[in-house]
């Protein structure tokens, strides 16, 4: 009888699930309190903008560092000193008054959160072997859609009632509740007395790597790492528009409220969370079909290209519910891409190499999204008008997967000295 492989690695993706909603939770406050917020402190669309930009800038340089950073000193203490800054952080947008407090609240906010991502795909490629990796990495991505969908269920209910200084209070606080957990229970999988022998060998499978660490410089030159940087520079920045701008979009537009405002956003993030646990499913199951993993990725992420293009009419329709299921289907696929752009990264370079790629990967983005985010504010205040941003964001993911089309072939892995 063949031996029960045991199932204690998708408990591992629990906490980085948690960890990624509340993550999103901390980053989306101020995204959705923004109209009332420009009302009380009279931000223009570039004051906005520049706040935004806060966050962006800390978070690419932040992700080129932490991404290194959690390869040397591991997943455990780097995702415990990560949550505590952006916690903290979070708190403390309840104290700023000027657009410079604010903007460096944001600063420090973005300097914590850029160890997520770094941190949970390193701990995946860790737990997992090559085959569940996209399916793992789009639940614990999903965590991100869920976030954005408590949010706009919590955050309104407590500005209404309690200010919305307690919005940022209160939800900064709940990085504390996770940390306890995270510290009393995660250990690696060669470490880990709860693991059977059964299921170590199953995470083991695709063979012991070396765990000394890498320089992200010394991933630089390669092409592979070129066209995920392209790709995430180019793509990132949509998802931030929504994140950060979906709710001034849809108050400017369609006069959409902080009364209001929890329906559409709770259904545009629901159909985020669909897209990335699918698009982890699709590329899995392409995989069991007989695909190489990255050809099942990038195929994924085509589908997922074609998907975003109808976004450009989300500006011109007069009827808000088509304008909020196009955004919906663009979340969708912006999702079930970012399971394999991610994923990609864990089937191409070593496991002590994954962590620094992702981080160097995400600085590109934040890069993208800090220039894209001074754009927007300009765009709107010069056009009083979205159509201009929508039109981008139609285009973004095509020019992505061209990027990996062309910089990242089908059957190469990268060894690293």
């Amino acid at each position: 009888m063949p031996q029960k492989i045991g199932n204690y690695r998708w408990r591992i993706v629990v906490f980085l699930f948690f960890a990624t909603t509340i993550n999103y939770i901390d980053r989306q406050v101020i995204g959705i309190i923004a109209p009332d917020l420009q009302k009380i402190f009279g931000w223009s669309e570039s004051d906005y903008g520049f706040i935004i930009m806060g966050f962006q800038v800390a978070y690419a340089i932040g992700l080129l560092v932490t991404g290194g950073l959690i390869d040397k000193i591991g997943v455990k203490v780097g995702y415990s000193f990560a949550i505590v800054l952006w916690s903290i952080a979070g708190i403390f947008h309840a104290f700023a008054r000027s657009v410079g407090i604010f903007a460096l609240m944001r600063f420090i906010l973005g300097t914590g959160q850029s160890a997520n991502f770094p941190a949970a795909v390193k701990t995946i490629a860790e737990w997992f072997p090559k085959r569940e990796r996209a399916f793992a990495t789009g639940i614990f991505n999903s965590g991100s859609n869920f976030g954005a969908i408590i949010a706009p269920l919590i955050i309104p209910f407590i500005t209404i009632k309690l200010g919305w200084q307690w919005a940022f209070i209160i939800t900064g606080a709940l990085g504390f509740i996770w940390l306890l957990f995270w510290i009393l229970f995660y250990k690696r999988p060669e470490k880990n007395v709860r693991l059977s022998n059964g299921e170590r060998e199953y995470i083991m499978q695709d063979g012991v790597e070396s765990t000394s660490k890498v320089a992200w410089i010394k991933i630089i030159p390669f092409r592979q790492t070129l066209g995920i940087c392209i790709a995430r520079f180019v793509t990132d920045p949509i998802w931030w528009f929504f994140l950060f701008w979906l709710p001034k979009f849809l108050n400017s537009r369609f006069d959409i409220n902080l009364t209001n405002i929890g329906l559409p956003l709770i259904l545009i993030y629901l159909f985020s969370i669909i897209g990335s646990i699918s698009g982890g499913w699709f590329s899995s199951l392409f995989i069991k079909k007989g695909m190489k993993p990255v050809s099942a990725r990038k195929l994924t992420i085509l589908a997922m290209a074609i998907l975003v293009i109808p976004v450009i009419f989300a500006s011109v329709t007069h009827s808000q519910w088509i304008a909020i299921s196009l955004i919906a289907m663009a979340t969708f696929a912006h999702q079930g891409y970012a399971a394999n752009i991610f994923t990609i990264v864990s089937d191409i370079y070593p496991k002590k190499a994954v962590g620094s790629v992702i981080g160097l990967s995400g600085f590109a983005g934040a890069l993208g999204g800090f220039l894209f985010s001074g754009a927007v504010g300009i765009i709107l205040d010069i056009t009083g008008n979205y159509y201009i941003i929508f039109t981008i964001a139609s285009l973004a993911y095509i020019i992505c997967w061209l990027s990996l089309k062309l910089l990242v072939p089908d059957n190469k892995t990268i060894a690293i000295d």
